[in-house]
């Protein structure tokens, strides 16, 4: 019956995104010409990882030809790191750090839900996949979600998914996904 429901949400995904416009992030646009880091920067919800992205020096990488899948962190999902975090990360001397957590959220190919369920389905229920960072999350679904869960046992929640992107594709998540340390 789980893998009944599971195909059902792959298909539910993908028909309902095969002729759908892409959704709006952050009150803005995302046009499927643009590459990841021309929409990311107009979306209000994504100031802290453009912001962050940029003092890592990934904004050329991003903007590459890719293939990408970027599991995007909001504004709110940085709030949620302990106090102080973001505003360490950002500094100079921390750079390295950031690649690696910002790397960590990027998968080299594109992955849309469809896939990205279909892929849990085939691994009865969990899928590890290795990011461009080095770091291995496990894609699983719970309620008919996907979640990421991070090399330190943070589980993230996509709540947008198949932001297309002319370079990949984009995935809004609720929670920052760290290495394991």
């Amino acid at each position: 019956m789980k893998s009944l429901y599971l195909s059902a949400a792959a298909l539910a995904l993908s028909a309902g995104m095969a002729f759908a416009e892409n959704p709006m992030v952050g009150g803005a646009a995302m046009l499927d010409t643009r590459n990841i880091v021309e929409n990311a920067v107009n979306s209000a919800d994504h100031t802290t990882l453009v912001a962050a992205v940029q003092a890592a020096g990934l904004v050329e990488t991003l903007s590459g030809a890719g293939p990408f899948t970027v599991l995007a962190p909001t504004n709110d999902a940085f709030a949620k790191l302990p106090p102080g975090t973001v505003e360490t990360l950002l500094k100079p001397e921390n750079k390295d750090t950031l690649v690696k957590i910002l790397t960590c959220h990027v998968i080299a190919a594109t992955a849309m839900a469809a896939d990205i369920v279909g892929m849990i389905e085939a691994d009865d229920g969990k899928h590890v996949v290795k990011t461009v960072g080095g770091c291995e999350v496990t894609l699983m679904t719970q309620d008919g979600k996907v979640m990421i869960k991070d090399g330190m046992g943070n589980v993230a929640t996509v709540t947008i998914a198949d932001v297309k992107q002319s370079n990949g594709v984009i995935h809004v998540i609720d929670t920052v996904l760290l290495p394991k340390m």
